[in-house]
């Protein structure tokens, strides 16, 4: 049910986009700081929605569909806004181009299959991907003006989500391209035509 504590959780996810674009816009060190917040927030809950539906054994399928779909809307949101805002530093847009493609093969991938009837099951590496990739955004939301508000100014907070972010894109290769290989493997392996049946029927005497 939609209205199921996990289901909540996933659409919190949703909710907190457009208080994260208000915040993003404001171009202030305490709107950086309640982005960088509200994006934490939100992306914590993409761990306790799972963890609590296994729990309560309220796996759901309206849950499973859009678990993944608040996953990368959050996640768009908050690329379009440090790209677009010029707050990307150095050559971080290239692994921000690499997570955004990536995100639209997997969705494409998980749909096609989704006709087959067949699942794409999130693998550990690509958790550890999920991990350093909203480590990265948070960090680079809160920027260097949500450094000095919490006073972290000694800390080279620019660089270190730069850094983030580009072992986010590195895995988003490898965790891409293994998805992609099982996509092709489980379509062969569908479209295969089953083996003709070889035995024929028994004469009829007359």
């Amino acid at each position: 049910m939609p209205t199921d504590l996990p289901n909540l959780l996933t659409l919190s996810r949703i909710a907190a986009i457009p208080l994260l674009v208000l915040l993003v816009a404001l171009r202030t060190p305490l709107g950086d700081v309640g982005a960088c917040l509200v994006f934490s927030l939100a992306a914590i809950t993409d761990y306790f929605d799972g963890k609590i539906a296994r729990q309560r054994q309220s796996i759901s399928g309206f849950g499973r569909m859009l678990d993944p779909i608040a996953d990368k809307l959050l996640v768009a949101a908050a690329l379009m806004l440090l790209a677009g805002l010029g707050r990307l530093p150095g050559l971080s847009l290239y692994p921000a181009i690499l997570i955004m493609l990536r995100e639209i093969l997997v969705s494409g991938l998980r749909e096609y299959l989704a006709e087959l009837r067949i699942g794409l099951p999130v693998t550990r590496l690509a958790k550890w991907k999920t991990g350093f990739q909203m480590g990265a955004l948070g960090t680079l939301l809160a920027g260097e003006t949500g450094a000095a508000v919490l006073h972290l100014s000694f800390l080279p907070v620019a660089l270190i989500g730069e850094a983030m972010l580009w072992t986010a894109a590195a895995l988003t290769l490898v965790t891409g391209w293994d998805y992609l290989l099982a996509g092709i493997r489980n379509a062969e392996t569908t479209a295969s035509p089953k083996p003709a049946d070889r035995r024929t029927e028994p004469a009829i005497r007359p």
